[in-house]
């Protein structure tokens, strides 16, 4: 496919650089990210072990399967359950802080910048699902399962790029983020309103006043964990036994948070306490969940079920073709239509790249297939097996197309952290500057002097040395 030509001046610039203050967010929360990315990859490979190695099978079927809670307020639950309810509402609250920050702070802030990322993440879960659909309609699969290819797995994405060695200019992993935090917003969504069968309304009338309690004492600015912890589990609680998911009730909090910053402050309440407590979702929370839920038995037999029954290979699909059919292809037609042209360090190949990496659909989609075949525990199994190979093949792929790249992503990220003036601010976004040119004049005129000096001290010692060699030369032998 081609890309859009060139329009006029007016044309809006694709990918282009981020402001100072936003690079350097993007690069804060992918760092953090990256290393929970690398603890959930762990916890992936350990849970199949432990799945699969005979002698220790039964025991990962005996943990997940254990239950413990206080049956009184309903909570009695398996492990695997309190991690996919309980654990994710932490990894659904950093996903609510995320998502307000960018519609507030970030790029979402502007219609015209957050047109990119939304019809992107938008494609690139709808044609998913449709991919999804073509194949259970063509093989009389179930439908039940469409939204599970639809999620990206931004944490694992980001150590897939950690264990490979590569990094992205900054303009692609801003890309990347925000698709993601776009795509759990719709996510999110999805669980409410498709996995949501039987309603308790006292349960839930109790959660959404918890909710409107929070966010009194959010507005009136009492601090103190001592009083948000425990409401936040009282609202969980409440959300859990209404009947909608209860990773609902982490993401309704996060929305709440203020993430603008007032006079005098260096960072917004809803920052610091992201800051505190994405440690603790990519940590501990994501990895639990996936230690617990990624364990399904990958034998030949049911590797090969996954390509040959229809509502696996759907999922499949879905990750490997659909995510980067979808995203490549919305980002193509929203720079089409909007005249948009591509930031001229970048290439189509990069956008391509990217897309087929955001093929990498791992905790959601573990969520989602829990939940879209509750009732049959080896289709759901076989489900999990088909995202754990899916995103296997999607994250082999990238790879390979971002190692072509690779030489020219280093360029480019160099060029984006060069600060010769040593003034803690790239050059990059100082170039614009009178006194940054100044200073860097001063540089080079001091290096210069020095390269004088020292050109002129070797010119002396050349002129001793052949000075004394031409003295040995005339002594009698």
């Amino acid at each position: 496919m081609a890309a859009p030509s060139p329009t006029d001046h007016k044309s809006r610039k694709l990918l282009g650089r981020l402001s100072l203050p936003e690079s350097r967010y993007i690069a804060d929360a992918l760092r953090a990210e990256t290393v929970g990315g690398v603890l959930l990859l762990v916890a992936a490979i350990a849970a199949l072990l432990w799945a699969n190695i005979p002698a220790i099978a039964d025991s990962y079927a005996s943990v997940r399967s254990f239950h413990i809670g206080p049956a009184s307020l309903g909570l009695d639950l398996s492990l695997q359950h309190w991690a996919a309810d309980g654990l994710l509402a932490i990894f659904f609250f950093v996903a609510g802080i995320e998502l307000k920050r960018e519609l507030v702070a970030g790029d979402l802030r502007d219609p015209k910048a957050a047109a990119l990322p939304v019809i992107a993440a938008l494609c690139g879960m709808a044609v998913p699902a449709l991919v999804y659909t073509l194949v259970n309609v063509t093989g009389n699969g179930s439908m039940d399962g469409w939204a599970v290819p639809t999620a990206t797995d931004i944490a694992f994405a980001l150590a897939v790029l950690a264990v490979i060695g590569t990094s992205l200019p900054s303009a692609l992993r801003a890309f990347l983020l925000t698709l993601a935090v776009v795509d759990d917003l719709f996510a999110i969504m999805i669980i409410a309103v498709f996995f949501t069968s039987e309603i308790n309304f006292l349960a839930l009338g109790g959660a959404l006043v918890g909710l409107v309690l929070f966010w009194f004492l959010l507005r009136r600015g009492v601090r103190g964990w001592y009083v948000y912890v425990p409401l936040a589990l009282v609202i969980w609680g409440l959300m859990y036994n209404s009947g909608v998911h209860a990773t609902i009730a982490g993401v309704a909090m996060g929305l709440m948070l203020r993430c603008t910053r007032a006079e005098g402050e260096r960072t917004s309440p809803g920052e610091h306490i992201e800051h505190l407590v994405r440690p603790v979702s990519a940590g501990l929370a994501v990895p639990l969940f996936a230690l617990l839920s990624a364990g399904v038995s990958l034998s030949d037999e049911a590797i090969a079920q996954v390509f040959t029954r229809p509502e696996t290979l759907g999922v499949v699909l879905g990750l490997v073709v659909g995510k980067a059919a979808g995203i490549f292809g919305g980002t193509w037609l929203a720079a089409r239509f909007t005249r948009a042209e591509l930031n001229e360090d970048l290439a189509w190949p990069d956008v391509f790249a990217v897309a087929t990496l955001a093929g990498i659909g791992f905790t959601v989609s573990l969520l989602i297939g829990e939940l879209a075949f509750a009732g049959d525990e080896t289709l759901t199994d076989e489900i999990k097996a088909a995202v754990l190979i899916g995103s296997l093949i999607a994250a082999v792929i990238a790879c390979v197309l971002l190692k072509l790249r690779n030489r020219r992503y280093r360029t480019l990220t160099e060029a984006e952290e060069r600060d010769e003036d040593h003034d803690g601010i790239p050059d990059i976004y100082e170039e614009d500057k009178p006194e940054y040119h100044l200073r860097m004049a001063k540089i080079y005129e001091d290096r210069a002097a020095e390269h004088r000096r020292k050109a002129e001290k070797a010119a002396a010692a050349a002129l001793q040395t052949a000075a004394g060699s031409t003295t040995e030369a005339d002594r009698p032998a």
